[in-house]
């Protein structure tokens, strides 16, 4: 079969590539996909700057959704046509006590698609029925695709942060990630949500306006922590989330939240700090990590999809065939699209 794979630890090792087609195995479903989402970690693993373990060579891709194929003789529930999404972890040990108390997405053990195991961006996939999910009927390939960044977003934002009505909440980053927690934290009650970008985010702030984003700042335009303190109280946010890049992003972060206030990390940063965090113990801040998602929170999203609580139409930017991979990725990467989606026949 045909499948977008990384074969090297260099920028632009990625290629079009035949592969064998995975096989049903005992415990399995064969998924055929139909749509995948384009992450930002795929993205950094083209220009190599993923800074996770992965194996290679690679097939990419991890935000699936697709039809069932076929169905092992040991599977029972499931069914060949069955709409699904499948979530990202491939492999768990499921007897650890994170797997014994739902809190796979952390399994020691764990496998992600397109890290270490293939992933989506091919013409078949094979999964566990523990991380399948059925799409509503009214919830299109393209829409279900984007179900792993929004149980992303939704994680930090309902699972690891505590907004109340009328909160001040800053979001670092106008990226995919960026822009699904601003709709989180507007269907959370913030009172007013300021988005962090820069020059090359022009197209994305804008979008966040659309979204309901009440300020979109370019930072190297105007200062985001004298424009925070301006607001409500002017002790600072009491809500951060870092969906940027860059560990630098937190010491902007400690600058903006407000004493007592939390800032969850969300998005990947492999520089090292050099600076104090000295701050997070004076203002007594609650600094949370947060990473991937948990079967809740996928039945969540898609129920959110199918009463059209979460705008995923604003979000798409454009569905390419596998042949225009490039320009897909590019058109994220520029800044063009929030999120890219290829399809299959």
């Amino acid at each position: 079969m045909k499948a977008l794979v990384k074969y090297g630890l260099e920028d632009g090792a990625v290629e079009i590539r035949e592969v064998t087609e995975p096989q049903l195995e005992p415990g399995t479903v064969l998924i055929a996909t139909r749509a995948v989402g384009v992450c930002g970690s795929d993205i950094h693993m083209l220009r190599n700057g993923q800074s996770w373990e992965i194996a290679l060579p690679l097939v990419l891709g991890h935000e699936t959704a697709g039809v069932i194929a076929a169905v092992a003789d040991d599977v029972s529930g499931w069914q060949p046509g069955d709409r699904v999404v499948c979530e990202t972890a491939a492999k768990i040990c499921g007897v650890c006590a994170l797997c014994r108390t739902g809190r796979y997405n952390l399994c020691p053990e764990r496998e992600g698609y397109g890290a270490i195991r293939d992933g989506a961006f091919g013409e078949f996939l094979v999964a566990e029925p523990r991380v399948l999910h059925r799409i509503p009927d009214n919830v299109s390939f393209e829409q279900a695709a984007m179900t792993e960044p929004f149980a992303v977003a939704y994680t930090a934002v309902v699972e690891r942060a505590d907004i109340k009505p009328g909160d001040v909440v800053v979001i670092q980053g106008a990226g995919t990630i960026g822009q699904l927690a601003a709709q989180m934290a507007r269907l959370r009650g913030a009172g007013e949500i300021v988005m962090l970008g820069t020059g090359i985010d022009a197209a994305r702030l804008a979008k966040a306006k659309e979204l309901g984003v009440d300020h979109a700042i370019d930072i190297t335009a105007q200062d985001a922590t004298a424009f925070v303190r301006s607001l409500g109280d002017g002790l600072g946010a009491h809500t951060v989330i870092d969906a940027t890049g860059v560990s630098i992003a937190l010491k902007q972060g400690l600058d903006i939240v407000r004493p007592y206030g939390t800032i969850v990390k969300v998005g990947w940063g492999p520089q090292p700090l050099n600076f104090s965090l000295d701050p997070l113990v004076a203002k007594a801040v609650t600094l949370a990590g947060s990473f991937s998602h948990t079967w809740t929170t996928w039945e969540a999203v898609l129920s959110m999809f199918s009463t059209g609580r979460l705008e995923t139409e604003k979000v798409l930017g454009g569905v390419y065939p596998l042949a225009d991979w490039l320009e897909a990725f590019e058109a994220m990467e520029s800044g063009r699209n929030i999120k890219s989606v290829m399809v299959f026949d």
